[in-house]
């Protein structure tokens, strides 16, 4: 696979996305900071913004999905999962900020990745934490462009990339696609003379070919199995996050969702027969949170139009309210 790996340089000046972010709405249960929901918090104006402000992204991209021979569908996931996200009751107040999205729409993924990196590039310099609302799996590859070209990683941080996912995502296909953006990565790292520091969670045996379980092994990737994740087994679980957490200074964490039961999220391009538990996926994306070593999270192939009754989309922004009230908690009690 051939691909241009040219990270953004640090310093870069603010970018915005493709397509201005419209007002966040939902359910009002009246005024004050004890009936507080996302909707109410999320602002559009970067000027109105503070450093550790969280920011989200939209990826509207299912190119990868399709290259990948997969069923389309997830460029509409930003939208599903802002909606989902939207009317969740808040804890305490937070500060955020929708910068919009990145559209791809003439099937001109390696762009759209691009200019993803340049708006995160742009954000994690300014000090936000990122979320990026995906879109396919491709999603990732954005974001480590963004990390890459930040001045934390000029500087000298470690990363440490962590998927939650049932597959490996380790083609090495002819084109860029949903199946490749970790062995992306990979070759992005060996240009900046680094090897990539990549952990996965959630393996699932049938789903990856013993090829990709070689290239992990070539890698250095380490991994649990899905078989391994179950809530019997949460010290296992708990000593490889407390392991991959000790390796790195940024993390990048990548949730693909197709890493849950099928009955949890349906909507994906490829459903899970087995899958880890919504409890087990909650309580690893908690952990990284209150690491406080979190700078960009991606969320990646909720498929609308697959989905029951909003399940997948439930269970995504389920994940990302818990990361960031973690996350925010863990500020205050820091402060």
């Amino acid at each position: 696979m051939s691909t241009d790996h040219t990270a953004t340089p640090a310093g870069t000046a603010t970018v915005t996305a493709d397509v201005a972010p419209e007002p966040w709405t939902g359910r009002d249960d009246g005024p004050g900071a004890d009936n507080l929901r996302w909707h109410h918090v999320v602002g559009l104006e970067p000027q109105d913004t503070e450093p550790g402000d969280v920011a989200f992204v939209g990826f509207r991209s299912d190119e990868g999905v399709r290259r990948n021979k997969g069923r389309q569908g997830a460029a509409d996931g930003p939208r599903a999962l802002r909606g989902a996200l939207a009317s969740m009751a808040l804890p305490t107040p937070v500060r955020a900020l929708d910068a919009g999205d990145i559209e791809v729409a003439d099937g001109d993924l390696e762009n759209g990745q691009h200019r993803l990196g340049r708006v995160l590039t742009s954000l994690v310099d300014r000090g936000h934490p990122v979320v990026v609302l995906g879109g396919g799996h491709e999603v990732a590859y954005g974001s480590y462009l963004g990390l890459a070209g930040s001045r934390a990683l000029h500087e000298g941080a470690r990363l440490g990339v962590l998927n939650l996912d049932a597959h490996f995502d380790l083609r090495d296909d002819v084109r860029p696609s949903s199946g490749t953006p970790f062995l992306q990565m990979a070759q992005g790292e060996e240009q900046r003379g680094q090897r990539l520091n990549y952990w996965v969670l959630g393996v699932s045996q049938p789903s990856n070919t013993t090829r990709l379980f070689q290239t992990a092994d070539r890698l250095g990737v380490r991994y649990l199995l899905d078989t391994e994740c179950g809530l019997p087994d949460l010290q296992r679980v708990d000593a490889f996050i407390e392991e991959f957490l000790a390796s790195c200074d940024v993390v990048h964490l990548s949730i693909d969702l197709d890493v849950l039961p099928a009955s949890a999220a349906p909507g994906v391009s490829a459903p899970a027969a087995y899958g880890v538990r919504m409890e087990v996926v909650e309580h690893v994306c908690a952990a990284v949170a209150a690491s406080g070593k979190l700078a960009v999270c991606d969320v990646a192939e909720l498929n609308p139009d697959l989905d029951a009754d909003n399940r997948t989309a439930r269970a995504g922004a389920r994940l990302v309210h818990r990361i960031l009230t973690t996350r925010s908690a863990t500020a205050r009690r820091a402060a």
